[in-house]
């Protein structure tokens, strides 16, 4: 089985966000920029694969040189290759349509994606690639098992759970579940020196128009101010909870 997992290259969460232009473009300066965590599920799942059916792992990026040392992660952790298409990822459709162009050349059977990243939100890649590569699609995937070219896996809905078989090619947007966070792999020396020796290859894009755009972007509103009450004060309380809080 051949495997592709899709690697966004997104800030730390405990990083502090700052934007320039005029609201219009973000702040990388002094920001600490890691694998997606959706996509670290994803890549962990990979290597069970990898370890226990003898799959093969290939990682891919849609970014700029300064994604590399997040790809030299995933590497780490235990991915056989990289590649990186050397194009800006602003636009979810381009960046799907980079992804397809990667997926249909390396004839891969099973693309394991993050079901959204933590930076844009947006929750579309994964569907579109799918779409564009006609293969099957899962996300919200929580569960996946392999055998033969058939696949089960467990999805989040609404309210439950649900159980689906299907074949591949397969394209999953996957998320917490798929494997425990007390499962992820921190690389170790070995890994990180068996890295550098392992293939890193810069493709060049697929000529796309973007379909959408970043006009502005806007911080959320800080938190108001914090207005203490004695606990003997039960009047003032209700008075500040019916005229300011509007609460009852």
């Amino acid at each position: 089985m051949k495997i592709l997992v899709c690697i966004s290259h997104v800030p730390d969460t405990t990083s502090k966000i700052n934007f320039t232009d005029g609201d219009t473009k973000f702040d990388t300066n002094g920001v600490q920029f890691v694998i997606n965590p959706n996509d670290e599920f994803g890549l962990t799942r990979a290597m069970w694969f990898k370890e226990k059916q003898g799959a093969s792992v290939d990682v891919v990026n849609v970014g700029g040189p300064e994604t590399e040392p997040t790809l030299r992660k995933a590497l780490a952790i235990g991915a056989d290759s990289a590649i990186r298409v050397n194009a800006e990822a602003t636009d979810g459709f381009a960046v799907a349509k980079q992804l397809a162009k990667v997926v249909n050349d390396g004839g891969y059977d099973l693309v394991i994606a993050g079901r959204e990243s933590i930076d844009y939100n947006g929750a579309m890649v994964p569907g579109m690639l799918a779409a564009m590569v006609n293969a099957n699609f899962v996300t919200n995937c929580i569960s996946l098992e392999v055998e033969g070219s058939d696949a089960t896996a467990v999805r989040e809905i609404d309210g439950g759970k649900e159980t689906v078989k299907t074949a591949l090619p397969l394209v999953i947007g996957g998320q917490k579940g798929l494997v425990e966070e007390s499962d992820l792999r921190i690389p170790n020396m070995r890994g990180i020196m068996m890295a550098r020796k392992k293939p890193l290859n810069v493709v060049e894009p697929t000529d796309v128009t973007a379909e959408t755009k970043a006009v502005r972007f806007e911080k959320p509103a800080p938190k108001g101010a914090v207005k203490l009450v004695d606990a003997d004060n039960l009047d003032a309380l209700v008075t500040l909870l019916h005229t300011e809080a509007k609460v009852i």
